[in-house]
């Protein structure tokens, strides 16, 4: 059986079923196989969820040369979006990332392409790889929220909208100050989360 319908049948039982419904017993049977099949490819769980999470990030599209011209910071920016979107179109998927460092082609592809980014602008090795995981596990912890919870609607905001609009001035004065603003959108939270990032590493290049 090609590995190829082994891993994107993986892939659909995560986002169909979750995360914890993913074992070599329901792909096998999903796939109209027994499991001997699946551990000529794979060791165990652990081993086929690697390829899973090495699939997703195949979807990450970036052009390495090009992020070496955009100069660290839109380069970091550039990749922490495109890692997001991908993530984010694969419902449940992104929560198996939590169970292994990506070890994948994929995945140490995309590693290096941003550590060469920070080292050829001038960041310390540790520096580097620092800034590297740290992005990538709050790319992670983003992705999983949305996933999670299938994504912010307007029906969902309008109602959390509303409960904060009318929360006691007495009791939470700070958060009436602040309720025409609240809820904040995943994705502004995203974009200014990763803002506060990438200055926080432009203040640790210049000490270096």
């Amino acid at each position: 059986m090609p590995l190829e319908r082994i891993v994107a049948t993986a892939l659909r039982i995560v986002e169909e079923e979750g995360s914890d419904a993913l074992s070599m017993r329901t792909l096998a049977q999903r796939l109209g196989s027994g499991t001997a099949t699946l551990y000529r490819h794979f060791d165990n769980r652990a081993a086929l969820v690697a390829h899973v999470v090495d699939r997703m990030f195949g979807s990450v599209e970036l052009n390495g040369d090009e992020l070496l011209t955009m100069g660290w910071e839109r380069a970091l920016r550039t990749v922490a979006h495109t890692m997001f979107d991908a993530l984010a179109r694969h419902s449940n998927a992104a929560r198996l990332l939590v169970e292994q460092i990506p070890m994948g082609p994929n995945a140490m592809a995309l590693r290096e392409r941003c550590v060469a980014v920070l080292l050829d602008s001038g960041f310390p090795p540790r520096v580097a790889a620092y800034a590297y995981a740290t992005l990538a596990r709050y790319v992670l912890g983003f992705a999983v929220q949305v996933n999670g919870h299938g994504g912010a609607g307007q029906g969902d905001d309008a109602e959390s909208a509303a409960v904060f609009q009318s929360v006691d001035p007495d009791l939470f004065p700070a958060t009436v100050t602040v309720a025409g603003v609240m809820p904040v959108p995943i994705e502004d939270e995203f974009s200014f989360g990763l803002e506060l990032l990438l200055s926080g590493l432009a203040h640790l290049r210049d000490e270096a």
